[in-house]
């Protein structure tokens, strides 16, 4: 049973006609557009009209993929930024060994050149660590008996007089430093030739020098090894006085020096081969006399042998 509204409510055309009018008035007006492109004006306005609520539309997706993209730029930019931290402290290492290496290219020649103005051969060698000691100061070189080190050979750097080897091993020696409370190196003021004895003043790290009251020295005179004693020889730098202090209890005046040598600052430093052994010194005709005498004293005067009798 087909059902319909009654008469008093129905009104116009019926469903079909209007979809078929606007149909035929939308495939009209497409005709027409592509024919004589009369509709583009109209088409801009209604986008423009439109153009809002689009927008509108849109924003949630646009907010969304703005995040995402604020999250992905971030993690990748601290990632790169941790990168080129690493990258940095690498370069700024490389750029530190590059320095330490020309410093010590540099310390290399101007020790090779002291080695060739040395009138004696020498060794080159390294410092592999100090002997942590308060009350001593030593240091350890990699070289031993084997490079021909030997006990009492001095130890010197481009600057001045390093130490002395005490201790050797094949392979290593121990150098005592000559700011070592034990050691003492006879030296001569390089201004007038003045002769004396320096010492070591242990964990201070500076030498004493003591000359009479009176003797003939001033703040800034250089010290160097007078050679006298065998072992080192002469003209090497040892010192520099830096403090002269009057005593007016004593004939003698206290004089500190600096060391000249870069105790603290190289890693190389050249070991001369020089002969410790030292002749011992000949006796002289008046010791020889009294050695003689006191025999003679304690043994009583020799009596010459008796001659044989002759049978006639």
């Amino acid at each position: 049973m087909e059902y319909s509204p009654p008469p008093l409510f129905k009104q116009g055309a019926s469903a079909r006609v209007k979809v078929v009018f606007f149909s035929l008035v939308a495939i009209m007006l497409l005709v027409i557009d592509a024919r004589l492109q009369s509709l583009s004006l109209v088409r801009q306005v209604v986008g423009s009209a439109l153009y809002p609520l689009q927008m509108l539309a849109v924003a949630p997706r646009d907010a969304v993929n703005s995040m995402g993209d604020y999250f992905t730029q971030l993690s990748t930019l601290q990632k790169e930024n941790a990168a080129l931290k690493r990258a940095q402290l690498a370069q700024s290492l490389s750029v530190q060994q590059d320095q330490q290496l020309k410093l010590e290219n540099a310390q290399l020649r101007r020790l090779l050149a002291t080695g060739e103005q040395v009138p004696v051969k020498s060794v080159l060698a390294e410092i592999l660590y100090d002997a942590r000691d308060s009350f001593s100061r030593r240091i350890i070189i990699n070289r031993g008996t084997k490079h021909g080190i030997a006990l009492g050979q001095p130890v010197i750097d481009d600057q001045g007089v390093v130490g002395q080897v005490t201790r050797i091993f094949p392979l290593t020696s121990e150098v005592t430093l000559l700011t070592d409370k034990d050691q003492a190196i006879p030296v001569q003021v390089q201004r007038n030739g003045l002769r004396s004895v320096i010492y070591g003043k242990g964990q201070f790290g500076n030498l004493e020098l003591r000359v009479p009251s009176n003797a003939d020295i001033k703040a800034g005179d250089v010290l160097v090894t007078s050679g006298i004693d065998g072992i080192y020889p002469a003209g090497l730098f040892v010192a520099k006085v830096s403090l002269i202090e009057n005593n007016a209890t004593t004939t003698f005046e206290r004089i500190v020096c600096l060391p000249m040598a870069g105790l603290d600052r190289h890693k190389e430093v050249l070991v001369l081969l020089v002969d410790t052994h030292i002749e011992a010194r000949p006796e002289d005709e008046d010791a020889k006399l009294k050695k003689v005498n006191r025999r003679v004293t304690r043994d009583g005067p020799e009596t010459p042998p008796k001659a044989k009798e002759v049978q006639p």
